[in-house]
């Protein structure tokens, strides 16, 4: 009898050496799953500036192969909030792109792919950042009072101007109007609280938000001048998060050759390199870089900028990407 019991016991931990179980807590894990879980998660769908990539008329090499040969992955920037419990999807920004992307919010979520977003949050009247809101008009899916929050003059640009207030006058989607000292509750676990940023603001303000979840806190700024124009702290703010998707446009001045770059500021990758050198490297991981113009090299994983960036800690978003909230 001693000697099966020795044979069972042997067998047991023989299963368990070759079968071990991964932390479930790792950075990867968070990162890289896909599929419906039971959590409140964060999904990238785009990480593109607003005119994509290829860009229209670019005939540099970054764009070369990609009108004959596009990469799917290239969408303009965009997230997307899945609440499990209360089977919630949120958009943030309604991009160019934005049939692919509810449909791949749709699929991450579990949810039937016919599902409008239950609220789609906008930062600024610039084209990538709103103009998906046509594809919920009469022409195509005509939904019904899909609430959209936006700053008081993005609210009267949509309400005051064609075809956007189509939209409004036919209910296609419900303007909700924020103002910067007002948080959003969208459950019991997961608040939106909008923050004005200096941008070039022609039809409206820009905002980013701060979105927090049971657990974590993620900073969302796609678009802002420069971080020296913002009167807020911006190294403080990424010390009070958990992750925090910044804008990285353009690597540097040099990439764009054929524009006054004084009429796009966006903060240069080296410039917010410098802004936040004095973090922690822990610190700097927190740090995810989005809404890459077409001919920054990060965005085609240059293997000298890609290796510099990583290097100092910086990580660069890609599409699909999931972060547990």
């Amino acid at each position: 009898m001693v000697h099966y019991k020795f044979v069972f016991f042997s067998f047991i931990l023989l299963m368990a050496c070759n079968n071990p179980v991964a932390p479930a807590d790792s950075e990867q894990e968070h990162e890289l799953m896909v599929g419906p879980r039971k959590t409140i998660r964060l999904v990238v769908l785009g990480t593109v500036q607003d005119a994509g990539s290829p860009q229209i008329g670019c005939q540099k090499e970054c764009c070369a192969d990609l009108f004959e040969y596009p990469d799917p992955k290239r969408m303009v920037v965009s997230l997307g909030l899945i609440d499990d419990t209360f089977r919630k999807t949120y958009l943030f920004e309604a991009t160019p792109d934005m049939p692919k992307q509810v449909e791949m919010l749709n699929r991450q979520s579990g949810s039937d792919l016919s599902k409008v977003p239950d609220a789609v949050f906008l930062t600024h009247a610039h084209i990538g950042h709103y103009t998906g809101l046509m594809y919920l008009g009469k022409e195509a899916m005509n939904a019904n009072k899909v609430k959209t929050y936006a700053m008081p003059r993005m609210s009267n640009f949509l309400t005051t101007n064609g075809p956007w207030s189509q939209l409004v006058a036919s209910e296609n989607i419900v303007l909700d109007v924020l103002d910067t000292n007002r948080i959003i509750p969208l459950g019991p676990e997961i608040t939106v609280k909008p923050i004005l940023v200096p941008h070039r603001d022609e039809f409206s303000e820009t905002v980013g938000y701060i979105i927090k979840g049971p657990n974590k806190k993620v900073l969302f700024i796609p678009d802002i001048d420069k971080w020296e124009k913002w009167e807020t702290d911006i190294v403080e703010l990424v010390k009070s998060v958990d992750y925090a998707f910044l804008d990285a446009t353009f690597y540097d001045g040099a990439e764009i050759n054929n524009r006054d770059i004084s009429e796009i500021p966006h903060p240069f990758v080296v410039e917010s390199m410098k802004t936040f050198g004095s973090l922690a490297h822990e610190e700097r991981q927190k740090i995810y870089l989005i809404h890459f113009n077409h001919t920054n090299p990060l965005l085609g994983d240059d293997e000298l900028q890609t290796g510099v960036v990583q290097e100092f800690g910086f990580k660069i978003t890609k599409t699909e990407m999931v972060l547990e909230l």
